[in-house]
């Protein structure tokens, strides 16, 4: 990595700093992964809250707006009544899924360590309070 792009990250305007922020945040990488995974071009509102359950209505609207603003999905809306709406992934989505299945995958093969290492680090703290 280029160490004048490691350098301006620590910068709190930092573009870089940003975009990966905005990407990682607890929802963003799930819904697209999700939308990805469909067998769908498209997905709507209720479907992609069916397939993330856990995610309130507010949370979901806020990380679909954000990802619209991102260009990492379009949200078309039909002239219906009710009106429908879909969102699907821009090229910009479909060229970063390589790396949050590479992610995933890490993720994976190292789940059991970390696991193991958080209940360690939480018996010593455990222990720690004791003395």
């Amino acid at each position: 990595m280029n160490r004048t792009i490691i350098e301006d990250s620590q910068h709190p305007e930092c573009p870089i700093r940003n975009i990966l922020a905005r990407i990682s945040d607890k929802w963003s990488l799930l819904v697209i992964y999700t939308l990805d995974r469909s067998d769908k071009q498209a997905i709507r509102f209720k479907e992609l809250q069916r397939e993330i359950p856990d995610i309130s209505q507010k949370m979901l609207t806020v990380t679909l707006r954000a990802l619209e603003e991102d260009g990492y999905i379009t949200r078309t809306v039909y002239p219906e009544v009710p009106p429908r709406v879909e969102y699907a992934l821009t090229t910009r989505a479909h060229s970063l899924i390589p790396h949050i299945n590479a992610l995933i995958e890490w993720a994976v093969e190292n789940k059991d360590a970390i696991i193991s290492d958080r209940k360690r680090a939480a018996k010593k703290t455990a222990l720690s309070s004791f003395v």
